[in-house]
């Protein structure tokens, strides 16, 4: 499947947006103990988008436990946001 920019695949993008977020979360954990000012507060602040809560499916032999939440932080966003143009020039 073709689109998005310059011809690459939505799974490609989607891969890469989702890299973007965890290599971002992970950097916005590490400046966490950094003292940036009053500015840190704001960049590993997460801001939750959706929180599904978890349901329980049980059939007696296996119990499955399903639930999805986003909760990402500014870090994670830029991440995103860098992941997506990296993928647009290269």
């Amino acid at each position: 499947m073709r689109g998005g920019p310059s011809g690459k695949s939505v799974g490609l993008i989607i891969l890469f947006l989702v890299l973007g977020a965890i290599i971002g979360g992970i950097i916005g954990e590490l400046i966490a103990g950094f003292p940036l000012g009053g500015l840190t507060v704001y960049l590993v602040k997460t801001y939750p988008i959706f929180d599904l809560s978890p349901v329980t499916i049980n059939l007696y032999v296996i119990k499955f436990v399903l639930g999805l939440s986003f909760h990402p932080n500014l870090i994670s966003l830029i991440g995103m946001i860098a992941a997506y143009f990296l993928v647009w020039r290269f």
